[in-house]
């Protein structure tokens, strides 16, 4: 049987082995540039509020399967939406100087191998959320078309940042289904936390884009606040621990985690440091900064389960 760079000599093309290689290359290259494997702080910053919702939920004891689907799952999710995030901005990004040289903007990338690559991704996520129970599945499929739309609202609603709360948040509710089969009340005010945390380090995020945003029309939470960003993003993590300290203290929860939530306020009070002048750079360290807030409020929930057993 001829093989590919058999019919592709037949139909006139003309091709080494080398060059099919390095072409492969190239293409599987662009590929991880679009799903960000080399920029891992979007999955980090989606895994630790699911970590907290499965350790919370359990008491310290997650269920193995549940633990493994949960970080595949944000794994594959995370992609996806990098994927469909990049399609849906492809005209825009190539005007930012932050984003002008991703594969789609650079047209590295077709747009509708974006496409394929993005249904790739949400099949195996969902596949993955199938073998949860029924309602967890149901949860999983309102995160996917959160996920999906959220590109989109920033043509028009002039806070996404908030709907991204929202889409990254949902795996609180969606872990205390999959370990409990239920959502209780605690884990509606884990969720609150949640939305606001990631809306406060999006808004720093969006702060670093903001003069390109106005010039092509996008909306974001640092548009809208605007001289009062700095301000809002402090009312935001303050009422972010809040609902975090009265989720422990419902819990009954120890030293541990009220100790890993003190750390966490010390890096709130060094993001605002870092976002004073309102410094592109500065704006995006406080932004990386937040994967250290959630590893503090896991690692408080962690040992404080641990030293309790």
């Amino acid at each position: 049987m001829p093989g590919f760079n058999d019919r592709l000599r037949a139909l006139g093309y003309r091709i080494t082995n080398s060059e099919f290689a390095q072409h492969s290359l190239v293409t599987a290259r662009a590929y991880a540039e679009l799903m960000r494997l080399h920029r891992p702080i979007g999955t980090l910053l989606l895994l630790w509020p699911a970590l907290w919702a499965l350790w919370l939920a359990s008491n310290g004891r997650p269920n193995e399967q549940v633990f493994v689907v949960f970080v595949l799952g944000v794994f594959f999710t995370r992609s996806a939406g990098c994927v469909i995030n990049d399609f849906a901005d492809r005209n825009f990004d190539a005007h930012v100087e932050r984003t002008r040289d991703r594969p789609l903007a650079a047209k590295r990338v077709k747009p509708i191998e974006a496409l394929m690559l993005f249904a790739c991704l949400a099949v195996m996520a969902l596949t993955l959320a199938l073998t949860l129970n029924p309602l967890a599945q149901k949860m999983a499929f309102a995160g996917a078309a959160m996920i999906v739309t959220y590109p989109f609202f920033k043509r028009f609603f002039p806070a996404p940042q908030l709907y991204l709360g929202v889409a990254f948040a949902w795996s609180i509710p969606m872990a205390y289904a999959a370990q409990a089969g239920e959502v209780p009340r605690l884990a509606w005010l884990l969720f609150i936390a949640g939305i606001l945390w990631t809306a406060a380090y999006d808004t720093m995020y969006a702060m670093v884009d903001r003069d390109d945003d106005v010039k092509i029309g996008i909306k974001s939470t640092a548009i809208l606040f605007g001289s009062l960003d700095r301000t809002a993003i402090a009312i935001m993590q303050a009422m972010s621990l809040l609902a975090l300290a009265l989720a422990g203290r419902d819990l009954q929860l120890g030293k541990w985690y009220f100790g890993g939530l003190g750390l966490a306020t010390l890096l709130a009070l060094y993001q605002q440091y870092l976002i004073r002048d309102r410094e592109p750079a500065a704006c995006f360290r406080a932004f990386l900064n937040n994967n250290y807030f959630g590893l503090c409020v896991f690692l408080g929930i962690a040992f404080d389960y641990l030293f309790h057993l």
